[in-house]
């Protein structure tokens, strides 16, 4: 892959956080424009089929709606950029997050003949951010199938008994991958504990002494 050059024409940086742009736009001079995304930008359709486990688990997403002045400065100020670089969080959630960015604009028709780098740094340092411009890479489509595959999980666990808890307790709490799995694991080992039924204690007995003399002691068995 080329090395990242920085040029005299518009460069334009994705980070999640309004805060961390400031920052960084300080960093890197004027030829560069940094925004934020505040987040994920586009989410899974909040309906039934937004994913399709037989369709090679098929999804299907919509922008964020209360993203979407976000959205629209980002694609905006992609239409005045020849580079982008996707400086989103270093973990699978930012790594989804520059994917679903780019994806957005690939949509949008904005990133024709343009450059798009996936840049990541550890620290909010003019170093740091400089290194990491200086190496650039791909997107990981690794992290990004590992989010997107706990997300479909969120979904299609959480969709079909939210409703049920809703009903059942009370609206507002969410059943996801790992309160579901993990409450039904709670449920079989109480149901095993149940199924115990205590029918007597073993008898002890063993070998003793005192002021020298042995003698032999044992306990009866008690039924329960």
């Amino acid at each position: 892959m080329p090395k990242a050059k920085a040029s005299s024409s518009k460069n334009l940086v994705i980070v999640e956080s309004p805060a961390k742009a400031k920052t960084i736009r300080k960093y890197l001079g004027s030829d560069f424009d940094v925004l934020a995304s505040y987040g994920h930008v586009r989410d899974l359709l909040a309906k039934e089929g937004a994913v399709e486990p037989d369709n090679h688990f098929l999804m299907h997403y919509q922008a964020v709606e209360k993203n979407q002045k976000h959205i629209a400065a980002i694609i905006a100020a992609m239409k005045k950029a020849d580079t982008l670089y996707l400086a989103t969080d270093p973990d699978r959630e930012g790594e989804a997050i520059s994917w679903h960015v780019r994806e957005l604009l690939n949509e949008k028709k904005t990133l024709k003949n343009k450059n798009v780098f996936r840049i990541v740094f550890h620290e909010i340092t003019k170093s740091a951010v400089q290194a990491a411009i200086d190496k650039p890479r791909d997107i990981s489509m690794s992290l990004v199938n590992a989010q997107q595959a706990r997300r479909a999980l969120d979904f299609l666990v959480g969709f079909n008994l939210s409703p049920l808890l809703w009903r059942k307790i009370r609206r507002g709490l969410s059943a996801g991958r790992v309160q579901s799995p993990a409450l039904r694991m709670i449920v079989e080992r109480e149901e095993e504990i149940e199924k115990i039924r205590f029918t007597g204690i073993l008898g002890y007995g063993g070998r003793g002494y005192r002021q020298r003399a042995a003698f032999y002691g044992k306990t009866d068995p008690v039924q329960g």
